[in-house]
């Protein structure tokens, strides 16, 4: 009688284990979703003014028309990528044409006083900053869930549970610095 108490009790204990690891790994799952809404979310404020930012310089820079066109082509690109790896490079590949569209209008003096350029790249370069502070949050999140989903007992629960690990929003070494912009 005692040892069948004791199987019970040693089995009750083992599926309360199990149900607390799972849900703490449940938790930290949806903390790297967070995260990741976060990115998404100034991504789009970052993608909605873009075209305003181009509206604005058009006028200016009639003769970088090639310019304008990249810009506008690395942000339908942007807007287009699924998932974190696609997303990346899309993403990588905007902050770099915006940096050339900058560098650009550094030599129109009449587009480097217009004060709704001026006004666009200070919303932008806050958007970028929001986007640093976002893909840091999403990448602690990711990095706590894929040692918890490492280390044991959690990786025992987390592999018969099918968690999979997660992949960091990385940049490229240029674009790891907020974009200058100089009027």
């Amino acid at each position: 009688m005692f040892s069948l108490l004791l199987i019970v009790g040693i089995g009750v204990l083992g599926v309360l284990i199990y149900v607390s690891i799972y849900n703490g790994l449940v938790q930290l799952r949806q903390n790297v979703y967070n995260g990741w809404a976060q990115i998404d979310v100034q991504l789009k404020r970052r993608h909605d003014l873009i075209p305003n930012l181009v509206e604005t310089a058009k006028g200016y820079l009639q003769h970088e028309r090639q310019t304008l066109e990249n810009v506008t082509k690395a942000r339908q690109m942007a807007v287009d990528a699924k998932g974190v790896a696609d997303r990346e490079a899309a993403e990588n590949m905007l902050t770099s044409t915006l940096r050339s569209l900058f560098a650009v209008s550094e030599n129109y003096p009449q587009l480097k006083a217009d004060q709704n350029m001026i006004r666009l790249q200070e919303e932008l370069t806050t958007t970028e900053n929001k986007i640093a502070f976002a893909r840091q949050y999403y990448n602690d999140e990711v990095n706590r869930y894929n040692v918890a989903t490492q280390k044991f007992p959690d990786a025992v629960v987390a592999g018969m549970a099918g968690f999979k690990p997660e992949f960091f929003f990385k940049t490229e070494e240029a674009d790891k610095a907020v974009p200058e912009v100089k009027f």
